[in-house]
């Protein structure tokens, strides 16, 4: 069974937050299978190092969110996570630990390229005009709505790329990242990294050229996902 560490004396957060946070990370950590029992009440009080009533309001909200199902005089058992409830979970800001933060933006970053390739080989005229004014956008907008223009270039590049799908789950995933962890660490890049970043995007789709459409949004990715680990283990170590 999967150990889970003592929470020190003094949290940063609401202690049954943290003690939430860290049976989300065990939950998720591959070594718990759905439908399995965690440990009891009295087991998790025990292993955590807090009182028994702080665990049974972080399970009680685990399992209101559809990540545990609390059967009576059973136990408690672990539902699973699917799409549904790993959205609510990020947007209450429960993050799912460093390997659920690295899964999810390397799936991001990995649709992203995806989508840009197929936007260059779908491209039209009117795609491409839309396109450029998003990212005019970007150029020109005031600080507190860059991240909204930024969002909006992405979206125009789904729409361009004619997948629905491909572009309802990157919608998804977005709001997820924006949500969870940039609101939550603040500006992770220059405003000027960013804009540059989109221009040769922008420059491939408008050529049709799917491959260096491809390339430019996997720099972008690569870039804009390291800032983003680096101001998390910031905000972690602060």
């Amino acid at each position: 069974m999967a150990e889970l560490a003592r929470i020190k004396v003094e949290p940063r957060e609401p202690l049954a937050a943290e003690v939430s946070r860290r049976l989300i990370d065990y939950l998720m950590s591959g070594e718990v299978q759905p439908g399995d029992r965690i440990p009891s009440e009295r087991q998790l009080t025990e292993m955590l190092g807090v009182n028994r009533p702080t665990v049974r309001e972080a399970i009680k909200s685990l399992g209101f969110l559809g990540l545990l199902e609390i059967r009576q005089s059973s136990g408690t058992y672990f539902r699973g996570a699917d799409s549904d409830v790993l959205y609510r979970l990020f947007e209450l800001g429960l993050v799912l630990g460093e390997r659920g933060a690295n899964d999810m933006l390397q799936a991001r970053a990995e649709m992203e390229v995806v989508v840009a390739g197929l936007a260059a080989q779908a491209r039209d005229e009117a795609g491409v005009e839309l396109l450029r004014a998003r990212l005019a956008e970007m150029r020109d907008c005031p600080d507190e709505r860059f991240p909204d223009a930024d969002t909006a270039f992405h979206a125009a590049l789904g729409e361009l790329a004619g997948n629905t799908v491909l572009r309802d789950m990157l919608k998804g995933m977005r709001a997820m990242i924006q949500r969870g962890w940039v609101e939550r660490t603040g500006e992770v890049r220059s405003r000027e990294v960013a804009y540059a970043d989109h221009v040769p995007i922008f420059e491939a789709v408008e050529k049709g050229d799917a491959q260096a459409a491809r390339a430019a949004m996997a720099a972008h990715m690569e870039g804009a996902s390291r800032r983003l680990k680096e101001a998390l283990e910031r905000r972690e170590d602060a």
